[in-house]
């Protein structure tokens, strides 16, 4: 399930490393963004829309479309599709727009 080739964007294979998605533990390539890794580990469905409520998935890969908005370490409305993974980051689906979390 790991995309290997695309048309504009180079996915090296480097060093594995470990993140969590809905606290669950995902491997992926140090650099890799952070939709494709979820794909590779068939994690299809990134986030749901606002108004409808549904599914939506790695689409553009170049960060323009909202299709891939997920929370990163507590902070909403980041492109997963351009976002590379690093080692211990936190992802998880984001609920509609959104919240920032506060401590």
């Amino acid at each position: 399930m790991r995309i290997d080739k695309h048309p504009i964007l180079d996915f090296k294979k480097e060093t594995r490393i470990k993140f969590y998605f809905e606290e669950q533990p995902v491997e992926g390539y140090q650099g890799e963004p952070i939709a494709a890794a979820l794909h590779a580990a068939g994690i299809k469905v990134l986030r749901h829309s606002v108004k409808l409520d549904r599914p939506r998935g790695f689409f553009c890969a170049v960060g323009k479309c909202s299709s891939c908005l997920m929370e990163v370490d507590g902070v909403p409305n980041v492109f997963s599709c351009i976002t590379p993974i690093k080692e211990g980051m936190k992802v998880r689906r984001q609920k509609g727009r959104g919240r920032i979390a506060i401590n």
